[in-house]
């Protein structure tokens, strides 16, 4: 991912809060990049998020939540989220999370989302935004650092890839 050779095609790309009309692409979306790399949490076909799933998401007003999405001709190409927490003790954070179609990388997108993301959570006077990433995930993990995000901590042979190996969950947070 070089996202810093490119600058961002307002042209081609457009960046919006995603709508309750959104449903059933973000559904969609999330299974196609769960089967693109195994740098999510599921293998294809787990944990699925069904349209009314995400329906309800977008309508849950009880935490802190802002996905947005980006578009491409119409169809959904990404997606970040930066979810709240219910419980007193951390709502002063909220967890974050994005995904790019593996056909958009390297066109600035993740760093566009990073940017509304983290201007949306200071609104919000959030003072922190916490993220896990699987340590084999270099392109996610230096885009994280240039937007100012350190590691915290690593969960030590956390999760077991295709390859048979056990690999570490890096815990990541930006202080606000």
């Amino acid at each position: 991912m070089q996202t810093m050779h490119h600058s961002f095609d307002t042209q081609r790309y457009q960046i919006r809060p995603a709508r309750l009309s959104d449903a059933e692409a973000l559904a969609e979306l999330r299974q196609a990049l769960d089967a693109e790399t195994e740098y999510f949490d599921r293998m294809p076909g787990e944990d699925v998020m069904s349209a009314t799933d995400f329906a309800n998401q977008l309508c849950d007003t009880s935490v802190l939540d802002r996905i947005l999405v980006v578009e491409r001709d119409g169809q959904l190409i990404a997606y970040a989220r930066c979810r709240g927490f219910h419980l007193k003790r951390f709502s002063h954070k909220a967890s974050f999370g994005l995904g790019v179609l593996q056909s958009d990388w390297g066109q600035g997108i993740g760093s566009q989302l990073m940017v509304r993301m983290i201007a949306w959570a200071k609104a919000q006077s959030l003072l922190k935004i916490q993220l896990e990433v699987v340590e084999t995930n270099l392109g996610a993990i230096r885009l994280y650092q240039r937007h100012g995000f350190q590691e915290e901590g690593r969960l030590r042979h956390d999760r077991l890839l295709s390859d048979g190996c056990y690999y570490d969950t890096v815990l990541m947070g930006l202080h606000l």
